[in-house]
Parts: C-alpha cells; structure tokens; sequence
C-alpha cells in the first residue's frame, strides 16, 4: 500500500511485518554547476509539493492517468534529490524514464542478481543523480521531453515515459527478525486532457553537474528482500509553468542558484559511512552532460552554470566520540 503524507510516499507493507515502512519525498536543492569538476552534497530546501494523478486526470495527459501515481511541479533545469526515511530495512529500485539509476539498465520489476541495480534504505539515505562512477554521480536535473536533454533520451533515443519509477521492496519478514536479534552485531538501524500536453507538460532527467557520492553495497544481499510484496509508484514531473492551471495553485519560487548560496557562505555537505560502494554504470557514465548537451542543441551555455567554491563543507554521518578529560 501507498499512501501520500505530506508531500511524500509513505510505502507500507503490513502483510510483511507490522514496521515494515519507508518514506520517498523529493527535495529540491540547489543545481550545482555542469563544469566537471566534483562538488560536495548541496542542501534540501524542502519538499516539492506532492498530488494525485487521479485528482487532476481531466487536465493532465491521458498516459498519465493510465500510469497512475503521483506528480510534482519542476521549473527547466531544476535539481531536485531523493530522500530515504524510516528504519525497516527496504531494497529501493529507481529509474528515470525508466532507465535504472544505479546501473543504466532498462526498467525492471526483479531486482538484479548479476549486480545491483537498486539502494538500500536506510544505508542509503539519499540519492541525488545518475551512478556515472565509484563514488560519483551526476545530478537529477529536470529538462523538457523531447528535446534529447534526458538521459532516457540519449540512451534509447526516444522520450517516451519522463518522469521517475519506483519500486519498493521490503525485507522478508524472517530476516528482519534475525537482524533484530543480532542488531547491536551484526547491523545498526538509524531512526532517522489536455491543457497539460500543449504546453509542454512532460519533463525528463538529465545527466546535470558531477558530485561526491557513492551508492552503498547491500549488506544482505538479494535474496533477503521480499520480491512477492513491492509496490511500485510513476512519479511525473509537471513543468512549474503549467503547474497552476492544472492545480489551480502557484508553483514553487524559483530555486537559489549554487552562485548566490555560496557567495553567502551557507554550509555544503559530505557524507560518511564505512559500507562499501558499488561500482559506477559505463551506461551512466557516457551520458554527456547537460551543460555540453545544451551548448550542442542551442549554441550558447547554460545560464547560471558558473563554477563556485564552496567554503564550508560539513561532514554527516560521521560517528562523533565524546572526549573524557581530566576531572
């Protein structure tokens, strides 16, 4: 079961277990420049505003309706990342336009045996773009579908589907049991028609500027997730500028550019865990970017792509130990 909870995806698997939960929500952030060059984790600046398909068929695409799920608002060339909660343990499959994010595959049901092709939560905590290498990914940047900016685009050459699929496995039941006998070994949980088509409703992802970020191993390993009760979920990005004829709501303000939040001298982040990484995808990582992709299909650069310096970087997830002194 799926339910939406204050603009977010709250997946409940009760026939599993009675805690077996996550929550996906959507964070818009920062676009941190297209220039090759690495940048650390930019900040959430809050969740995007969440609806009902069904709430709103008769204004949006009928492939929409036929796909069901959920839509949320994204200006052209808008970042966003996606936010893992909840302490069951869940396998997490994610594709844009149905091209797999982790491992650039086509889009699935099982979760790969030969190599893993999904995160897992709440290992995991986030995720913020295309796995091109061991500890890198690019940015999920929304761009128009159509236009070949997408990564499903440039990998199938049609822009068919847009949008993000999901697909939510939780552990099986008798594992979680055994992990919770053994947790302070073995594993530690944190707590932690048509108004819409003419006018370019549908958005894709791009491949946008290079970060620091690795994709956790699964420490269990496939066969502890619970592939006979996963529920999945199309999530379609609605362009902000249609947004409020279809909603009857005004979008977001526009999103800070990485240029002013630096020059503010506001906080940038790294993550650290000592779980091992999986590899980068070839797939993902031949990808050109969107800031040469837009210099090819338009002549002129991307605006607001200037390179910065982040100044302050802070580190999460790093275990903090209390120092005794002398009393």
């Amino acid at each position: 079961m799926i339910e939406l909870r204050n603009n977010g995806l709250a997946f409940q698997f009760p026939e599993v277990h009675r805690e077996a939960s996550c929550v996906i929500d959507f964070q818009r952030t920062l676009r941190i420049p297209d220039d090759n060059k690495p940048y650390p984790l930019p900040p959430g600046m809050g969740r995007f505003p969440m609806h009902h398909i069904d709430d709103y068929a008769a204004k949006l695409p009928s492939e929409w309706y036929a796909h069901g799920g959920v839509f949320i608002p994204m200006y052209q060339s808008e970042a966003l990342w996606i936010n893992f909660s909840g302490a069951y343990p869940c396998a997490i499959k994610i594709a844009a336009g149905k091209i797999n994010a982790v491992d650039g595959s086509n889009w699935s049901r099982a979760l790969s045996i030969e190599g893993q092709d999904y995160v897992v939560s709440p290992e995991q905590p986030w995720l913020d773009g295309f796995n091109v290498a061991e500890g890198y990914i690019r940015q999920f940047v929304a761009m128009p579908l159509g236009e070949g900016y997408s990564a499903e685009e440039q990998i199938t050459g049609k822009g068919e589907q847009g949008g993000l699929q999901l697909i939510v496995y939780p552990m099986k039941r008798d594992w979680y049991e055994r992990l919770m006998d053994n947790r302070s070994q073995e594993f530690c949980l944190d707590d932690t028609p048509a108004f819409c088509v003419s006018e370019q409703c549908s958005m894709g992802l791009a491949s946008g500027g290079l970060m620091r970020q690795e994709i956790y191993d699964d420490p269990f390993g496939v066969d502890a997730w619970d592939q006979d009760h996963g529920e999945r979920c199309f999530v379609h990005l609605v362009n902000s500028k249609v947004y409020a004829g279809v909603t009857g709501s005004s979008p977001p303000d526009k999103p800070r550019t990485a240029k002013d939040y630096a020059a503010a001298g506001l906080p940038w982040f790294d993550y650290y865990s000592d779980t091992g990484s999986v590899t980068g995808s070839e797939i993902l990582g031949g990808l050109t970017g969107l800031g040469a992709k837009f210099i090819q299909k338009k002549g002129q650069p991307l605006s607001d792509n200037d390179s910065v310096e982040p100044r302050i970087v802070k580190s999460l997830g790093m275990k903090r130990i209390v120092r005794q002194g002398k009393f």
